[in-house]
């Protein structure tokens, strides 16, 4: 069976984001148009469906790394802050857009709360697996020498 890690992220994310516009759990906040991702950035994001590709990217990141918290989601979508003449230095993604891409992924019940931090539950572990697998068969159709993996 085909899993995440046999994808590469950016065709997995993208297709992870279009499955999740339809869930009923996954809506982008009020705020989300208005908001930057980290203090590393000048702009909010220019691309108005930010919000889905951010959850599933979450989902990935949960299902290659978990437990992972939001303290370490931070240090992931995090930059490197532009500090001028100065050197620039590490910046910590926002938390909010973290804590409540798990919170939405907990209700949609793809990810689960241990004390360690967030975990795949086996819905999310299924549902990123049938995504993976249905990747790898757009990708063979593209290019038919990859079949072989």
């Amino acid at each position: 069976m085909t899993t995440a890690y046999d994808i590469p992220a950016d065709n997995m994310i993208k297709n992870v984001a279009e499955k999740l516009k339809k869930n009923e759990h996954i809506n982008p906040p009020v705020w989300a148009a208005h908001v930057k991702t980290g203090v590393h950035k000048e702009l909010p994001p220019i691309d108005t469906e930010w919000w889905y590709t951010r959850c599933a990217a979450v989902l990935r990141t949960v299902y290659t790394e978990g437990p992972i918290g939001v303290e370490r989601l931070r240090s992931v979508y995090g930059g490197v802050k532009n500090k001028g003449v100065n050197p620039s230095k590490k910046a910590k993604g926002s938390g909010s857009i973290a804590r409540e891409s798990l919170q939405q992924l907990e209700s949609a019940g793809f990810v689960r709360k241990l004390k360690s931090g967030r975990v795949l539950a086996p819905a999310g572990q299924s549902f990123m697996d049938n995504t993976a697998h249905e990747t790898k068969n757009e990708l063979v159709e593209k290019i038919p020498g990859l079949a072989k993996y």
